[in-house]
């Protein structure tokens, strides 16, 4: 029996193209996939609008990096805040998306992260400016835990609400965004603002509740390697523990959760006061390591832009460090690219959507390793195995 002739290497290709859409469909290979159908999508786009998209390419995907100069005083490091701006959007974006994922985790699809960092960053701030004469040993922590219980105690309200009268969390919790800028500016104006600071704002922090910056030139601080350990913890606690098991369960069958006897109720209410407690950091971050204090303007939405790192990281703790430093990346190489180039930073915009729909669109993938399997089978090639063959199998 002869043994059939080796596949010609066009058709080689195609087969190892529909084994690895289907194994991306699996969940094995998801993200590159995904990034590089929607950076091409994005380049063709981009050709239509530029006269040199190349270089506009160039300049979105390169131009957040620090660069080194040789100067007269020698090597020099260039366009570090453009560079430290790009990590310091990565923390709150992490930070936020966090608040959003482990909610869901819950099938709590709660919106309310806006408001919890609002009140998380007046709570901090406020506890600064009171223990203003005490060391830093006192004011940090102090500070931090004022942020997380505000925070916390204000993400458990859609998850009571929802427990307790049925309300939906979706609802329940933008109209508590709504009540919590309102009152964050009402706090401010009235009994919180500086008189001397020529506008209204909070007094500047003392230099004991300062978060120092890590990279000079650049307000990126400590939280920078705290995050990465948050996130390591929330997956730790989803892995490892029983409320985690208990939260999962939760969002993937509730009633067989309540059938176990699992505490859902109460499951769901802690699911939401973490994603406050992850929130009112967030406002941490904004207030004591980028801004020294809390102008009454401060802009609202910033939470949203923490549920698209949520679903960029598909609602995995661990993936949401990455997933928020490459969402903020593309943000700094979009300003790059406009200030650069003739692309406007919109199509930035629509480059982090078409990535987004790869991304969430589960389906996608394995679809298209199906129609190519059949459109391999009309043209009368041979079938795809997707396993790999056993050792000592005779063809």
């Amino acid at each position: 029996m002869t043994s059939a002739a080796p596949p010609a290497p066009r058709a080689s290709r195609r087969a190892g193209l529909t084994v690895l859409l289907r194994r991306a469909g699996a969940g094995i290979g998801t993200l590159p996939l995904s990034l590089a159908a929607a950076l091409l999508v994005g380049f063709a786009l981009t050709a239509l609008v530029s006269d040199d998209p190349l270089r506009a390419w160039l300049a979105l995907l390169t131009g957040p990096l620090p660069e080194f100069h040789l100067g007269a005083q020698g090597w020099e490091l260039r366009r570090v805040v453009l560079f430290g701006a790009a990590i310091e959007d990565a923390i709150t974006l992490a930070l936020l998306g966090l608040a959003i994922a482990l909610p869901f985790r819950a099938r709590q699809f709660t919106l309310g992260a806006d408001g919890q960092m609002f009140l998380g960053a007046l709570a901090a701030v406020a506890t600064s400016l009171a223990l203003a004469a005490w060391p830093a040993v006192v004011v940090l922590p102090a500070s931090l835990l004022a942020a997380m219980l505000v925070g916390g105690a204000w993400g458990l309200l859609p998850g009571w609400m929802r427990v307790r009268h049925g309300a939906s969390e979706i609802v329940t919790s933008l109209m508590l965004n709504l009540v919590a800028v309102q009152l964050f500016r009402l706090i401010l104006s009235e009994w919180m603002s500086d008189p001397g600071a020529g506008f209204i704002a909070t007094p500047l922090l003392p230099p004991a509740a300062s978060l120092g910056a890590l990279i000079p030139g650049t307000h990126v601080s400590a939280m920078l390697i705290a995050v990465p350990l948050l996130a390591w913890a929330a997956q730790a606690m989803l892995d490892r523990t029983s409320a985690g098991y208990a939260l999962r369960a939760v969002g993937q069958a509730p009633d067989f959760a309540r059938r176990m006897g699992l505490p859902v109720a109460r499951t769901v209410m802690l699911s939401t006061a973490l994603g406050g407690l992850f929130a009112g950091l967030a406002g941490l971050h904004v207030s004591h390591a980028l801004l020294g204090r809390l102008p009454v303007d401060l802009p609202a939405g910033l939470g949203y832009e923490g549920l698209v790192v949520a679903l960029l990281a598909r609602n995995q703790p661990r993936a949401i460090p990455m997933a928020a430093l490459l969402y903020a990346y593309l943000r700094a190489g979009g300003q790059a690219m406009e200030r650069g180039t003739d692309v406007p930073r919109e199509m930035v915009l629509v480059i982090q959507a078409l990535i987004i729909l790869f991304v969430v669109s589960e389906r996608l993938w394995p679809r298209l390793a199906e129609g190519l399997a059949r459109w391999r089978s009309r043209r009368g090639a041979p079938a795809v195995e997707t396993a790999e063959p056993s050792p000592g199998v005779a063809s």
